[in-house]
C-alpha cells in the first residue's frame, strides 16, 4: 500500500488510542453486555472518558474519534453536516449505535446523525471493533459505538461554559448534578451556533458533481439540546435508572433539491436492575428513539422523514461460579417510518434471543455467544462468536476471536421511490482476529490483525440504477496502539493499515471500497504543569477513492491541532484550541469543503 500526501514523520509514530492508558475500572462494557474490567476484554475496545473530552477540547464526536484505530470519517462540509463513520472498512450503516443502551439512528438511511449529538452532555464513549451481531443483532458488522450521558452523583455541582471561535461560532453549556448515598441525577443543556463556510463546490446538472448545484454562500448550523438522567439504588439490590435526551438543529447546506433542514433527535429510556436470587442479576430495559427531519429548498417545505425505533430488552446474568458467567436474554425492536415520501412498507419488527458464556480457567479465558433474530421481512438469521485469551505472562496477553454478523437492508434501500430495490437480501459477514497486548512500566501497547468477508454487500449498482448486492468484499487490517508517559508527557498513538477490496465479478473487481483510507495515524501528546496544560494532536490519512470505480481520488492529508488550558481558580478554567494549524485544504468526500485554520476559546466553570 502506498502512502501519498502523508507526513513521513507521522508514519514513524506507532500510534494512539486517543484515550488514557487502559482504564481498569469495572464498567458495563459494550463488548459483552456485562460488567468486566476494560483490560479483560477479549475484543478491541477504546474508552473515551469525560476527562478525555475536556482535555481534547472536542466540539463534536468527529473531533473525538477521527483517526482512532479502524476509524475513517466522511463529512459533507463542516460542523452540522452529514458525518459518516466507517469502522474497519465496513459500510457507514454497519455500526450499531446506542445512547444509554437505547439503539438510535434513522430507519430510512440506517445511519446515526453523529453531527447533532452534543459532546458536552457525554460522560463516556465505548467503541468496540469487530462483529457483535451475536449479542446485538442486525447492523453490528463493523462494531458498536455506545454513548453514555452524564450520570451525576455526589454533592450538588453546577457547571457552566461559554465559547467562541472562527466562522462566527458560539457555544454555551449549563448543568447541575448531584445525588445522595443511593441516588444520582444530572441535568444538562447546551447550544451551538455557527455561520460556517461554503459547504460544497459542486457543479449543477447535467454533468453535475458533488451537491449538483453552485451555491457560494455560508452554510450555517445551530443546535440546542438537553439531557436528563436520574436513578436510585434500593437496599434490596434493586436499582432504577431513567434518562432522556433531545436535540433540535437547523442546518443550511448546498443541494439541488433541498438545501435546508430542521432536525430533531430524541431518546427516552429506563432500566430496572434486580436480583431474584443471589447469583442471578436481571435487567429490564425499555427505550425509544426518534430521528426527525423536515427539509426545505430556499425556505419552501419539500419533504419530511420521521423515523422511530422502540426497543425492549430482558437480560439475565447468572454467576455459575466466580469465574463462570452465563447470560440469557431477549430483545424486541420495532422500526416505523412516517414520511411525505410513500414507502411500500413503513414498519417492521425484529425479535432476538441470545446467550453468552464467559469463563476463566487458570490463565485461559473463553467467551462464546449465539443469537437468533427473527425479522418480520427477512425471517430468521443465526449469528455466533467465539473468543479466547491467554496470559503469556503477567504483562503479556494474546487473543483470538471469530464472529459472524448480518445487516438487514434499510427502508431507503428497499422502498425509496425510483431508487429502492425490493429484491435485496441481508448482508452477511464473517470475521477473524488475532491480537497481542502488553504492559511495561508506564506503557501499554497492542497489535490486532483481522480479516472480514462480507457476502451480499449492498452498494449502488449502475447497471440497474439502484442498490444491489455485491457478491463478496474482503477487508484486511492491522491496528497498532501505544500509550506511555515520558518525562510527564502523556503520549497516546495509533496506526491503522487497511486493505478493503471489492472481490465481486465485473469491472470493479479488485477495486478499493470508497472513502476508506489505507493508512491512518494519530498522535496525542499532553503535559500538565502547575496551573496550565499543553497538548497537541497530529492526525494523518492516506489517499482514498470517492467512487466504487476508483476514478475519483481524494488526496491524503496531515493535520496538526494545538491546545492549551489555564486554571484561573479551583473552579474556573480557560481553554484555547487551534485546529488545522497549517491551514491544509482537504476533502473527505469530493467537492465538500473542510474547515481551514480555526481558533476556539472556552471559559469553563466546574467546582
Amino acid at each position: 500500500m502506498k502512502i501519498n500526501s502523508i507526513s513521513m514523520t507521522a508514519l514513524l509514530v506507532l500510534a494512539v488510542q486517543n484515550v488514557q492508558a487502559a482504564d481498569p475500572t469495572v464498567i458495563t462494557i459494550t463488548a459483552t453486555r456485562t460488567n468486566q474490567k476494560v483490560d479483560n476484554a477479549l475484543s478491541s475496545v477504546t474508552v473515551i472518558t469525560r476527562h478525555d473530552i475536556e482535555r481534547l477540547q472536542a466540539n463534536s464526536i468527529r473531533d473525538l474519534i477521527a483517526g482512532l484505530p479502524g476509524i475513517n470519517i466522511d463529512n459533507n462540509g463542516g460542523p452540522g453536516k452529514t458525518t459518516s463513520i466507517f469502522m474497519r472498512g465496513t459500510e457507514s450503516d454497519h455500526i450499531l449505535v446506542m445512547i444509554d443502551g437505547v439503539k438510535v439512528g434513522s430507519a430510512t438511511t440506517g445511519t446515526t446523525a453523529f453531527q447533532d449529538i452534543p459532546v458536552d452532555q457525554i460522560e463516556r464513549i465505548e467503541i468496540v471493533r469487530g462483529p457483535r451481531s451475536s449479542l446485538y443483532g442486525s447492523e453490528a458488522i463493523g462494531g458498536v459505538i455506545q454513548i453514555f450521558t452524564r450520570k451525576g452523583g455526589g454533592a450538588l455541582k453546577p457547571s457552566f461554559s461559554i465559547g467562541a471561535g472562527s466562522y462566527s461560532t458560539y457555544t454555551a453549556t449549563a448543568g447541575v448534578s448531584g445525588g445522595g448515598e443511593h441516588s444520582w441525577y444530572s441535568l444538562n443543556t447546551s447550544g451551538t451556533d455557527t455561520k460556517g463556510f461554503n459547504a460544497c463546490t459542486g457543479k449543477p446538472s447535467p454533468g453535475g458533481a458533488g451537491c449538483y448545484t453552485i451555491e457560494p454562500d455560508k452554510d450555517g448550523y445551530r443546535n440546542f439540546s438537553g439531557s436528563f438522567r436520574a436513578g436510585y439504588r434500593f437496599d434490596n439490590n434493586v436499582s432504577m435508572d431513567a434518562h432522556a435526551m433531545k436535540t433540535k438543529s437547523h442546518n443550511n447546506y448546498d443541494g439541488s433539491t433541498v438545501n435546508e433542514s430542521n432536525a430533531a433527535q430524541e431518546i427516552l429510556g429506563g432500566t430496572l436492575h434486580f436480583s431474584p436470587l443471589a447469583p442471578w442479576q436481571a435487567t429490564l430495559s425499555l427505550g425509544s428513539s426518534r430521528d426527525d427531519s423536515d427539509n426545505f429548498k430556499n425556505g419552501v417545505f419539500k419533504t419530511r422523514y420521521n423515523t422511530k425505533r422502540d426497543n425492549v430488552s430482558f437480560q439475565n446474568d447468572i454467576n455459575i461460579t466466580d469465574k463462570h458467567l452465563l447470560t440469557l436474554g431477549a430483545d424486541y425492536q420495532k422500526d416505523h417510518v412516517d414520511s411525505t415520501t410513500n414507502y411500500t412498507i413503513s414498519s417492521r419488527h425484529n425479535t432476538g434471543l441470545f446467550t453468552q458464556y464467559q469463563g476463566t480457567f487458570n490463565k485461559q479465558e473463553l467467551q462464546f455467544s449465539m443469537r437468533q433474530d427473527d425479522n418480520e421481512q427477512f425471517g430468521r438469521h443465526y449469528t455466533g462468536a467465539a473468543a479466547w485469551g491467554t496470559s503469556i505472562d503477567k504483562d503479556l496477553r494474546a487473543t483470538f476471536s471469530y464472529g459472524t454478523a448480518f445487516k438487514a437492508p434499510t427502508f431507503n434501500e428497499l422502498y425509496y421511490p425510483g431508487y429502492g430495490n425490493e429484491n435485496l437480501q441481508p448482508e452477511q459477514s464473517r470475521s477473524i482476529e488475532v491480537g497481542l497486548k502488553g504492559k511495561r512500566s508506564q506503557s501499554d501497547w497492542s497489535i490486532n490483525l483481522y480479516e472480514t468477508r462480507i457476502d451480499n454487500l449492498i452498494a449502488y449498482d449502475s447497471s440497474i440504477s439502484k442498490p444491489g448486492n455485491i457478491d463478496l468484499t474482503r477487508i484486511r487490517g492491522l491496528e497498532l496502539v501505544f500509550a506511555t508517559i515520558f518525562h510527564s508527557w502523556t503520549i497516546n498513538s495509533n496506526l491503522t493499515l487497511l486493505d478493503p477490496i471489492n472481490q465481486s465479478a465485473g469491472s470493479n473487481h479488485g477495486n478499493l471500497l470508497p472513502r476508506r483510507s489505507g493508512q491512518t495515524v494519530r498522535l496525542d501528546i499532553d503535559r500538565p504543569f502547575k496551573k496550565y496544560r499543553l497538548g497537541a494532536t497530529l492526525r494523518a490519512e492516506g489517499r482514498r477513492y470517492d467512487d466504487v470505480a476508483n476514478t475519483r481520488v481524494l488526496a491524503g492529508y496531515a493535520l496538526l491541532d494545538l491546545r492549551a488550558e489555564y486554571q484561573l481558580t479551583k473552579a474556573w478554567q480557560l481553554q484555547g484550541r487551534i485546529e488545522n494549524l497549517f491551514n491544509k485544504v482537504y476533502e473527505t468526500s469530493s467537492f465538500y469543503n473542510q474547515p481551514g485554520r480555526s481558533l476556539f476559546v472556552t471559559l469553563r466553570y466546574q467546582p
